[in-house]
């Protein structure tokens, strides 16, 4: 540790007025009860867990964040196994729940080599597994003893799940399959916990039996010695190396020679081989095999307004602090003027807050939807008669039931991913140059943070899944056999009032706003059903078309679950009046913004008028910042996100950011080395340092 500043150094402080008496003033301003508004948002419980946890791991030496920003990969990559390890311990001992473990290690604010074997690993061996291989299997990784990870995409292939190139071949001779990777391409890639944690891997690989492929189902494949943890033999497994972010998951690659495995090692709650008749037993819905990757996209939805929120917390408290030049209207000598009170910090900023709230309440309905769908699939049996049509929009065979989980999980992946991952960097760039230090927080998140808006299918390439849907439903709706869900709705309802046109007051009724979503959302539906099934226009020439639908559609679910939850009974019983108009505000502010940045195709779709554009731009939206504004760091702190977990000289609750900036870098290691800088000289150190002067 670098010796401390001099005294002097010590005793100096920011130029005034001070941080904290900045946003004393900010929370002085606004009249919202934050704690009930913090309430509502997660709960009374949520919240004392998240005291409680906070409070025991920062209590915790292998937890303390103060070298995270300075440690090279192999430093941090070590020092996250102990942490991982140290979750798992104090899990165990305190008997938490998943969701008191997911927060804590949520909490630490990096990912640990247990993330994926926590997560999609125990989740596809609990939802595909049969109670046998539960037994065999979950009941093992549950306790930590066997340590796994889920093994999709492959070094050419990602999104395209269907083109993977490992095989999984049954034997009927001896009625075990071998693994086998048949080309370089074929390598596991991108695997994390697989690089140098993992023993055993769920591989996904395309099935063959009796030369014929069935598609990648899930195998349990042990890949590392159990004793020594070396690769077994014909596995060559690896670290990929350093990436952009989320350098302290050992992301890994993983190749097989022809490797042998049991029967009972086919995951087959859905599918199996029969040994008696070696025949390929059918899933009851192949869209079952995928379940995985559906929960695992309702996650990132229901995270996103969290993720995004620790952006938009640092970047206004800091922007609440931050001062730069005078009003150029303001009279007398009134000194500098606080960043956040410029329009164009304000328009990049509020709307990112108005959208941390939507996605949030968006994230909620998420999960709902996915959790009754679960229990349907468990309580339905569905028929696979239907063969898939040759078209790339036609859904697999019998997946009706999950049609609509399926369309609306990758809609929202995709927008509330990127909502997050580019608003997180809207925030940085906010923060001015001190968003480009380390220090800042916003910068190693939104590291961590972008390969969502890849990962668990690319953002741009999942908006054809829900065209697809969208094509389908149209179809259905036009020949008359749409089903009583939200879409066939909103489809039937733009059907009905086609020909009279819209006409919705979005400048006065909330309700209006939301119809209006609805209607563009129907309006290029029908419009890209004509390119394609009118004038027969190819699949990829639609792409983009397909893009702007998926989005339409996307931000139509999100205007109307923000609504829904602006004006549901819950939010008028658990708040006071003026929080509950605010609430209405940030609404407002989130849909209007949209429409706005959308206009040319709410106006192409007759959803609005140039005029009620004109005003939204120039009177609502702006009449709406100004509203917040006073608001806006009453509103991040919300959302409760403690110090300890946001890790941010600028974002501190206390206001105290030039301080706390100095004293990192003071303690930076580097100022512990005495560098030799004349190039007639080999050595790149002094041998000794010399004693400090003060």
């Amino acid at each position: 540790m670098p010796s401390p500043p001099p005294a002097w150094v010590q005793a100096l402080k920011p130029a005034g007025p001070q941080g904290s008496e900045l946003l004393q003033q900010e929370r002085a301003q606004s009249n919202i009860n934050v704690d009930k508004l913090a309430e509502h948002l997660h709960g009374r419980e949520t919240l004392d867990t998240q005291d409680r946890l906070v409070k025991l791991l920062s209590s915790e030496k292998v937890f303390d964040k103060a070298e995270n920003h300075t440690s090279g990969r192999t430093e941090r990559i070590q020092r996250a196994l102990a942490r991982g390890k140290r979750l798992q311990q104090l899990s165990e001992k305190n008997n938490w729940s998943k969701e008191e473990y997911h927060m804590a290690n949520d909490l630490i604010g990096e990912p640990t080599p247990y993330g994926l074997h926590a997560s999609m690993f125990l989740v596809t061996l609990r939802e595909q597994g049969t109670p046998e291989q539960h037994k065999l299997f979950l009941e093992r990784a549950e306790k930590y003893q066997i340590i796994g990870c889920y093994a999709q995409t492959e070094l050419g292939h990602g999104s395209n799940v269907r083109g993977l190139e490992t095989r999984a071949t049954w034997n009927p001779e001896d009625q075990t399959f071998t693994i086998h990777s048949p080309t370089l391409t074929a390598s596991k890639w991108w695997i994390g916990s697989l690089g140098r944690n993992a023993n055993h891997a769920v591989v996904m690989a395309q099935l063959y039996v009796g030369g014929k492929n069935y598609g990648p189902h899930p195998f349990v494949v042990n890949i590392r010695d159990m004793e020594t943890h070396q690769p077994l033999e014909n596995i060559y497994v690896g670290d990929i190396g350093p990436k952009f972010g989320y350098n302290t998951m050992d992301n890994g690659f993983l190749l097989f020679n022809h490797v042998k495995i049991p029967h009972v090692n086919m995951l087959a709650r859905f599918c199996s081989i029969d040994k008696a008749t070696n025949k390929y037993m059918r899933p009851a819905s192949p869209s079952l095999v995928y379940g995985t990757m559906t929960w695992v996209r309702s996650n990132i939805v229901l995270n996103a307004g969290g993720v995004l929120a620790q952006g938009v917390t640092i970047a206004t408290r800091y922007c609440a602090v931050r001062r730069q030049f005078q009003d150029r209207d303001a009279t007398g000598n009134v000194g500098e003027n606080q960043v956040l009170n410029y329009k164009m910090v304000q328009i990049r900023l509020l709307p990112l807050l108005a959208s941390m709230y939507a996605l949030h309440f968006t994230g909620k309905g998420m999960m709902r939807l996915y959790e009754e769908n679960q229990a349907r699939m468990k309580g339905n049996a569905v028929s696979d008669q239907e063969q898939r049509g040759p078209g790339p929009e036609q859904l697999r065979a019998g997946a009706d039931l999950l049609a609509d989980l399926h369309a609306t999980s990758c809609g929202l992946k995709a927008l509330a991913s990127t909502t997050a991952g580019e608003g997180l960097e809207v925030c940085r760039r906010a923060c001015g140059g001190h968003g480009y230090s380390s220090f800042s927080g916003i910068g190693p998140w939104y590291a961590d943070y972008l390969p969502t808006l890849t990962w668990e299918g690319d953002n741009y390439m999942l908006t054809q899944q829900v065209a697809r849907y969208l094509l389908k439903s149209a179809r259905a709706v036009l020949d008359g056999k749409g089903t009583q869900n939200d879409t066939s709705r909103i489809l039937q309802a733009y059907l009905a009032r086609r020909e009279k046109g819209a006409s919705f007051d979005i400048l006065s009724e909330d309700s209006d706003i939301v119809a209006a979503f609805a209607w563009r959302t129907a309006h290029l539906t029908f419009e890209a059903l004509k390119l394609r099934d009118v004038e027969k226009r190819s699949w990829n020439s639609l792409l983009v078309d397909f893009w702007r639908l998926s989005t339409a559609h996307s931000q139509y679910l999100v205007v109307k679950n923000f609504y829904e939850a602006v004006s549901s009974e819950q939010l008028a019983a658990g708040l006071d009046p003026e929080t509950r108009t605010l609430m209405y505000k940030l609404f407002r502010l989130y849909a209007l913004h949209t429409m706005e940045r959308e206009g040319a195709e709410f106006f192409a779709s007759s959803a609005v008028t140039t005029r009620q554009l004109r005003l939204t731009q120039e009177n609502a939206v702006m009449k709406l910042l100004d509203e917040v504004r006073p608001h806006a760091v009453s509103l991040v702190d919300a959302w409760k996100i403690p110090d300890w977990k946001l890790d941010s000289s600028l974002g501190r609750y206390d206001g105290e950011v030039y301080p706390d900036l100095f004293r990192r870098a003071a303690q930076n290691p580097v100022n512990d080395l005495v560098f030799d800088p004349y190039p007639w000289n080999e050595a790149v150190l002094k041998n000794s340092q010399p004693k400090s002067k003060l």
